[in-house]
């Protein structure tokens, strides 16, 4: 059993038919047939099933599929470990947020331009992604991070701001101090917490608001048509700020300093891949 026929297998199972891979692969259809077909073989077992409309994993498939990425995972931290200085090759999976592809994108494109033989593969969600279950090599996440057994690598300061548009302010006022947002509309997440500075104390609020979204930028727009206050990263807000489309509001008590990190899966040594989109993070963003 070779090691690519297990690649290309991944590769058409994530893809989901045999012409994508062969698109991200740079191979022709044909060869990826082949390949599959023989490792069918191999296995005696059919990995996909085939219909006028494409393929999809067989249960069989569904199984092989989780060794396949895992052995091929394994390899490619192997080589890395063996070769330290060797050209960065093989996927990288990462998961940005949502208003990653203004803020984060730049350095993703940069990694790719100095490594030619890397696949990088974003999705740029707010979701909490599962690393392992889901093949995450990392995602970049903000705040102050809950116990888990992921690893995590602070690359830089995050600031936020609560903001309104005037025209909800003219409509309903701006709170003072966090212990009046519950009487305000907000756009939010759900079950969020909002914290501030009061003094040298933090200050916990738990807001409650009928627009609820699981990402950023929604939130922005939403809080742009004057729906309710909003509680976000500075990047997103900073331009709506100088335009005079949002307003920062009960400054004085300001969001506590927050993080930038990379979180990975557990393990002794991260991947070189990871270690290096690690440090092009904190040379773009900084440390404090």
């Amino acid at each position: 059993m070779e090691l690519e026929d297990l690649r290309i297998f991944v590769e058409v199972a994530d893809a989901g038919g045999v012409s994508s891979a062969a698109l991200r692969l740079g191979i022709s259809k044909s060869m990826v047939s082949r390949r599959i077909t023989r490792l069918e073989a191999e296995l005696g077992a059919q990995l996909f099933a085939r219909t006028t409309r494409g393929i999809a994993l067989t249960e069989a498939g569904f199984t092989f599929r989780d060794y396949a990425a895992r052995v091929s995972a394994d390899l490619d931290v192997v080589r890395e470990t063996i070769l330290p200085a060797g050209e960065l090759r093989g996927r990288m999976r990462v998961a940005p947020l949502s208003f990653g592809p203004t803020y984060f994108a730049p350095v993703l494109s940069q990694m790719a331009s100095r490594h030619p033989q890397l696949q990088i593969l974003s999705s740029y969600t707010d979701r909490f992604v599962d690393l392992v279950g889901e093949g995450f090599d990392c995602a970049i996440r903000l705040g102050h991070l809950p116990d888990s057994n992921l690893v995590a690598r602070r690359i830089g300061p995050i600031f936020g701001k609560l903001v309104a548009s005037p025209a909800y302010i003219e409509a309903h006022g701006a709170p003072e101090t966090p212990e009046e947002i519950v009487n305000h509309q907000v756009v939010m997440r759900d079950a969020e917490k909002w914290q501030f500075m009061n003094g040298d104390e933090i200050v916990t609020v738990r807001p409650q608001g009928r627009f609820i979204a699981d990402n950023a930028l929604s939130l922005v727009v939403a809080a742009l048509d004057g729906l309710g206050v909003a509680y976000l990263p500075e990047p997103l807000v900073a331009d709506h700020i100088c335009s005079g489309a949002l307003v920062p509001i009960m400054t004085r008590h300001p969001i506590p300093l927050a993080g930038i990190f990379v979180v990975r899966p557990p393990g002794q040594y991260p991947s070189r891949k990871v270690r290096t989109l690690t440090e092009m993070l904190i040379e773009r963003f900084g440390t404090r």
